[in-house]
């Protein structure tokens, strides 16, 4: 009887060993919820990549702090699209091959907004990031500061992470977008074109004014605020990537962003790839997004 015991503890404890030893990224959690408002007058919603690890990191003392990447969604998607479309996937895979390290991953609803105030005030929606976006989150989980915040998007979003990091260096490490809208054409070419019907001008209007408020629309342009604040962003890890057969034509945008910040000496990546604007061009280059911020969190060499 006493050797089938010891057998039996014995293949208990090659059991644990085992369960030890797998992956833990099957342990990583969505969180969605949401946040009523004052400035937008509606409830935003949100969802928050956790990473295995973090809810046994509340047993240390103190409790381990994690890093933050805000991310932007495109027009036409909302706070879920990264994660329903594969990303979660990709995420937990990423992280049992030790290609990307431990951090959150907030996505906010960001609707039609471009992820700032319109011209006409009626949405603030970079007022509602900062004031009270940004603050509800890094209160409720475990984050660090400045330097492990950063900020991605793509398309729409993609924009808008570089139009929030651009504008306010002092408050993000980095920053990534993939085939951000980034329109080269003057306010005045677009009043111009919109006239032919470009449906594009019929999603920009709502935001940016129409015909197109000038004064805002350059208040709000990554190109402008790159030569405003450059000394900020040379302090700051910036990333993006655009296939070049872009349904829209972005392309032309991000060859002009990386001509701009290299006159101005602002250490960039800029990576031009084959493809168009779509979930499989965005997916095919996101480990290398997740690289980046690793990276830039100090997580991965």
């Amino acid at each position: 009887m006493n050797g089938r015991w010891i057998r039996l503890a014995s293949l208990l404890f090659v059991v644990t060993v085992l369960l030890a030893g797998l992956p833990t990224s099957a342990q990583s959690r969505i969180d969605c919820s949401a946040l009523s408002s004052k400035i937008l007058k509606r409830s935003v919603r949100y969802c928050v990549y956790i990473p295995s690890g973090y809810d046994a990191g509340v047993k240390r003392q103190p409790p381990r702090r994690y890093p933050i990447l805000y991310f932007l969604h495109g027009l036409g998607d909302n706070e879920q699209t990264l994660f329903n479309s594969g990303g979660w996937t990709l995420l937990d895979d990423l992280r049992n091959q030790h290609k990307m390290g431990d951090f959150l991953i907030v996505a906010p609803e960001g609707r039609r907004s471009f992820y700032v105030n319109s011209a006409d005030g009626s949405v603030r929606y970079s007022d509602f990031l900062l004031q009270e976006f940004m603050p509800e989150i890094e209160g409720k989980y475990r984050i660090h500061g400045r330097a492990d915040r950063a900020v991605s998007g793509i398309s729409m979003g993609g924009y808008g992470a570089l139009r929030l990091a651009f504008a306010h260096p002092e408050l993000f490490s980095a920053v990534s977008a993939q085939s951000a809208a980034l329109i080269t054409e003057s306010p005045e070419q677009l009043d111009a074109a919109s006239r032919t019907g470009l449906p594009l001008l019929r999603v920009l209007g709502p935001v940016f004014g129409s015909p197109i408020d000038a004064k805002h629309w350059n208040e709000n342009s990554p190109f402008v605020l790159a030569k405003k604040n450059t000394a900020g962003l040379q302090k700051m890890a910036i990333y993006f990537n655009c296939g070049q057969d872009d349904n829209y034509g972005f392309e032309k945008g991000a060859a002009t962003l990386h001509d701009e910040l290299s006159k101005l000496q602002v250490k960039h990546e800029y990576r031009p790839y084959p493809g168009d604007h779509s979930i499989t061009y965005f997916l095919s280059h996101f480990e290398e997004v997740m690289e980046v911020h690793s990276r830039a969190f100090g997580l991965q060499h």
